[in-house]
């Protein structure tokens, strides 16, 4: 199944080396002139996945445990925490990212959130996390998707460290712009199962209809 998937070229975005750079200056910025640095796949893309979250109060309570992987400026915890969400964590391998993340949140009040330095890659360091009911990522797997050496193995390194980390009847919510819902579903097939995909917008171009971003909720399969 996972011969099917054709890789994304190597890029520059999914070092860490561009990332800490990136932050570093979103960081000046923040202390300087109070901005926030830029939202991955926009505010809209955001709200629309914290609205969908918020609404099911079946599922997922407010003091169920939420952990927001490569969570950059934090700002979707915070969105997060606004809807009355209370046990929210966020990590990323950016030591830079996690400071810009703490500082927002500190100017922002909500000493609750907690923000951590972690590697994906690491299963040591997955492990002592502990286990979440929801597990989000908007843009890390794209970003992992696209490294320069051997984004196979570190894709299926962070497949299984999902896995890891979810309990087992929690759900796993996925947004990327590289990749399709068929080819998600065959890459995470093996160890989760499609639950919903939250709609997003469309476009048309000739015969043929898409979107830009696709937001994808998985189950743990036991």
């Amino acid at each position: 199944m996972e011969g099917e998937i054709e890789e994304l070229g190597g890029s520059e975005l999914g070092t860490k080396d561009f990332w800490e750079k990136s932050y570093d200056l979103e960081l000046k910025n923040f202390h300087d002139h109070g901005d926030c640095g830029d939202i991955w796949f926009d505010e809209d893309c955001q709200h629309r996945i914290v609205t969908w979250i918020g609404r099911q109060e079946d599922k997922i309570k407010v003091d169920d445990s939420i952990i927001d992987l490569g969570c950059g400026n934090g700002m979707m915890l915070i969105e997060l925490a606004q809807e009355g969400f209370k046990n929210l964590t966020g990590i990323d391998y950016s030591p830079k990212a996690i400071e810009l993340a703490k500082a927002i949140c500190a100017d922002q009040q909500y000493p609750f959130i907690k923000y951590q330095v972690a590697d994906l890659m690491s299963e040591s360091e997955v492990t002592a996390l502990g286990k979440f009911k929801v597990v989000h990522d908007k843009g890390t797997y794209d970003a992992i998707s696209i490294h320069p050496e051997d984004s196979k193995t570190m894709r299926t390194s962070y497949i299984a460290n999902v896995h890891r980390m979810l309990e087992d009847d929690g759900l796993f919510i996925l947004t990327s712009c590289n990749w399709t819902e068929c080819e998600l579903v065959k890459s995470f097939g093996e160890l989760f199962e499609l639950r919903t995909v939250i709609p997003s917008p469309k476009f048309k171009f000739g015969n043929k209809e898409g979107s830009v971003v696709t937001s994808i909720v998985f189950g743990k399969k036991l």
